[in-house]
């Protein structure tokens, strides 16, 4: 047994603080060490090194890697992305998301059908992820099961944090057609995916990478007979940590837009109800909830007091996505009304609708449209908020949060190593932009353009549970030959 010890400059959001504890709850240590068994992963210290203990300073039981003046951060957590839509990012669809899901995405996901399109995608989405520090994920699946199996084998093969599960979808448009499904079929193979990927990927001590979900695509896609069925599902496979994923309230263009077509539809009081078990007429009871833990429900963009309670009585998250909100003209969920009603929110990407792949960057868009709202709803997060909501609140909302998130001892070391040489344009901000005499709002004023300014070439090292992830990096134009 053996213990590495990573030197460097180490930020992160200590404890199980709500997101408006962040900034009391931040510790930044330039001059730190992160310690962690070689076997299990598991953290043993992080602080000062000169505060190492002792048993840690035998040069005979660690291997010490010394990152000089590089800041070791938090794995990001996304809890919100599409892999059917790897290269769809920035697709013009003309309009907001019902034309764009229509005239871009569905065709786009049904290429995944042929099985050696659907592998390069999943080389190519498993690469990127590892690019952009993406450690965790929770990930919105292909409809086709040889698609998935590439996912999850080539996540595995990386090493990476994944939660997926295939698009379920019973009903659509024409233009959907390749991605549809029978009522049984939704089921028989959402219930092969499970018995075949959830909960694999143990290695040696440490925990299982993969998990699987239950993912409808939004309840237009859906029937309330394939409603009542997954809840028969969920209620089946919850107790063995199976998630929910799917999205909630994100377009409410009067009249035409999702919120309004789904309350039309099935004749329910909330969009909310249709996954809370009622959503027959009247928002009459027709199945069991899928609400709960390990339910992520991306956007909430648009929702009532009364919905924003219910996920909170429940331990429902959200994935907010302001960069994929800007891009489809959805507006802007409310941040002080939604943290208010308690409930956990995480940064998604949300690509392809999202046209950047690292969280960091999500987190700018936050901050750049939190700022924004009118009157006395705008709010300018504060940097340790921001770092909180791209880690580890993703955790919190995969009701992981007590095996990564952070360096806390007893957690898996899940980390990024940040050279800003990489990228000169964030290092010249970090050692020539204005600092205050303060010390603490200096502190807060360097994370602030540590996050506004990462770019992917800085992200030197990225590891899960204390080893180092890898994934093909052949080059995109190489496999577009070949496929």
């Amino acid at each position: 047994m053996s213990t590495h010890v990573h030197l460097g400059h180490i930020i992160h959001i200590a404890g199980r603080p709500a997101v408006g504890e962040a900034a009391a709850a931040l510790v930044d240590i330039p001059q730190g060490a992160l310690a962690y068994d070689d076997e299990t992963g598991v953290i043993e210290f992080c602080g000062p090194r000169t505060e190492l203990p002792t048993r840690l300073t035998d040069p005979a039981g660690r291997d010490v890697h010394d990152h000089g003046s590089a800041y070791i951060i938090p794995g990001f957590v996304d809890a919100h992305i599409h892999f059917p839509q790897t290269y769809s990012l920035d697709a013009y669809g003309g309009g907001q998301l019902l034309e764009w899901l229509n005239t871009c995405i569905f065709p786009a996901e049904a290429r995944l059908a042929d099985v050696g399109f659907a592998e390069m995608a999943a080389r190519d989405f498993t690469a990127r992820r590892v690019s952009t520090g993406t450690t965790a994920a929770m990930v919105f699946g292909s409809a086709f099961p040889d698609a998935q199996d590439a996912l999850f084998a080539e996540s595995l093969k990386a090493g990476l944090r994944t939660v997926s599960g295939r698009g379920i979808q019973t009903v659509g448009p024409e233009s959907a057609a390749p991605l549809l499904t029978s009522e049984a079929d939704a089921i028989a193979l959402t219930r092969a995916e499970i018995e075949t990927w959830h909960g694999k990927g143990e290695r040696g001590k440490r925990s299982a990478l993969l998990h699987t979900a239950i993912v409808p695509r939004f309840t237009l896609s859906v029937t309330t007979q394939t409603l009542t069925e997954l809840g028969e599902l969920y209620g089946e496979v919850a107790g063995s940590g199976v998630y929910v994923h799917t999205h909630l309230n994100e377009n409410n263009r009067p009249g035409t837009g999702e919120i309004d077509t789904v309350k039309e539809l099935f004749e329910v009081d909330s969009y909310l109800d249709t996954y809370d078990g009622k959503f027959l007429p009247g928002s009459a009871t027709g199945g069991k909830s899928l609400l709960g833990r390990r339910t992520v429900l991306a956007h909430a963009v648009h929702c009532t007091d009364a919905e924003l309670a219910r996920m909170a009585a429940t331990g429902t998250s959200i994935a907010h996505c302001p960069t994929s909100q800007l891009f489809l003209g959805s507006g802007t969920m409310p941040w002080l009304r939604t943290v208010a009603s308690g409930v956990t929110v995480a940064a998604g990407t949300d690509c392809g609708a999202g046209d950047e792949w690292l969280i960091s960057r999500v987190l700018s868009d936050a901050f750049k449209v939190h700022i924004s709202e009118p009157g006395k709803a705008g709010y300018s997060m504060h940097p340790a908020e921001l770092l909180f909501t791209g880690t580890l609140a993703g955790a919190r909302a995969l009701d992981a949060e007590d095996r990564f998130g952070n360096f806390d001892v007893g957690k898996e070391a899940d980390f990024l190593v940040i050279e800003p040489d990489r990228w000169p344009p964030l290092a010249k901000s970090l050692h020539l932009g204005i600092r205050s005499d303060d010390a603490e709002l200096a502190r807060d004023q360097e994370l602030f353009t540590l996050l506004m300014g990462l770019r992917e070439p800085a992200i030197a090292e990225v590891y899960v549970q204390g080893r180092p992830v890898d994934a093909d990096t052949s080059t995109v134009v190489e496999r577009v030959d070949r496929a």
